[in-house]
């Protein structure tokens, strides 16, 4: 029996949350969106199990949770994806590991274990097909009469060749500033994470940028622009979507295109070439190997094919 009362602490859910969001801001150094994104995961499981100090967490509830989010509506008519339940099972893990780093009382956080997912499947389209999308806004600048449009064709070209030039994300792309210097082939580009990195232009990619750029008329800071003459505006991840729709349908391209299936183009033509996964980790700028790993998978699938193709035929 204790002489003075005896009390258990436990930390309010809000409080601790709170912490941990400032923890992974300036010690873990994530992105603005990645915080934003564990803050609403973490905010719906505590609202949805009523969770008001952090022993409210049992594994009981995370696997109600976790049945309660199976059951709702993702898009369409279907169930919420396993992928987008592992992101709040990934937040409350993220959680429970801050929570043990600080030697407060909660579940181990070894028990969240995500779903199984289905292996990746990734947007791939052929070699021909690249080259046809490639040319297609060439086509239509050269048919071009009025200057604007013209300048478009342009822009879009630049904006393809970049894409698979160097594997960049569609929203890294959008970023980019005007003041880039082509008389060097590298770049710096800042992607997820705040985390920087050197990317490589091609002389096709190159020639393209600066072709666009002494078309441009206008005092933009940003490298691409989209709109009206008069009312231009940085060029965002949905007008460059919109774009190469177009291109798409004039390629006669019948598989889903958009612009991260160039990034993958961009990777597969490297390791299909001998580049080394590492390498290509790093050209693609993922955090980790594990990500990269899928591409392996495409080059692995396309060789098994060669030599089914191709190997022992003298012998039949």
């Amino acid at each position: 029996m204790c002489a003075l009362p005896c009390y258990t602490f436990s930390m309010k859910a809000e409080d601790a949350k709170r912490q941990f969001l400032e923890y992974i801001e300036i010690e873990r150094g994530r992105a603005v969106k990645t915080i934003e994104n564990y803050d609403r995961y973490l905010s719906r499981y505590f609202a949805q199990m009523k969770i008001k100090s952090v022993n409210d967490i049992s594994e009981q509830n995370v696997r109600d949770f976790r049945l309660w989010l199976n059951r709702q509506r993702g898009t369409g008519s279907d169930s919420m994806k396993r992928r987008t339940q592992n992101y709040y099972m990934i937040a409350l893990r993220a959680f429970l590991k801050f929570l043990r780093k600080r030697d407060i009382d909660a579940i181990s956080p070894e028990k969240i274990e995500l779903a199984k997912l289905p292996e990746r499947q990734l947007d791939l389209i052929t070699s021909v097909e690249l080259e046809r999308l490639m040319q297609a806004p060439r086509d239509a600048f050269e048919k071009e009469k009025d200057p604007d449009k013209a300048r478009s064709y342009l822009r879009d070209r630049a904006i393809l060749e970049l894409l698979f030039s160097t594997g960049l994300r569609v929203s890294e792309l959008c970023a980019l500033n005007a003041d880039i210097d082509l008389s060097r082939d590298e770049l710096s580009v800042r992607g997820k994470g705040e985390k920087v990195r050197v990317v490589f232009l091609s002389p096709t990619a190159k020639e393209a940028v600066r072709e666009y750029l002494k078309a441009r008329n206008d005092m933009e800071e940003a490298l691409f622009v989209d709109g009206r003459p008069n009312k231009l505006h940085r060029i965002i991840p949905r007008d460059v979507q919109r774009h190469l729709k177009t291109y798409v349908a004039c390629a006669g391209i019948t598989n889903v295109v958009t612009p991260h299936t160039l990034r993958h183009a961009f990777a597969t033509d490297l390791l299909s070439n001998g580049a080394d996964i590492r390498s290509v980790q790093q050209l693609l700028g993922h955090a980790s190997i594990n990500t990269t790993q899928i591409y392996t998978h495409i080059t692995d699938s396309h060789l098994r094919e060669i030599h089914k193709k191709y190997h022992g035929k003298s012998r039949s």
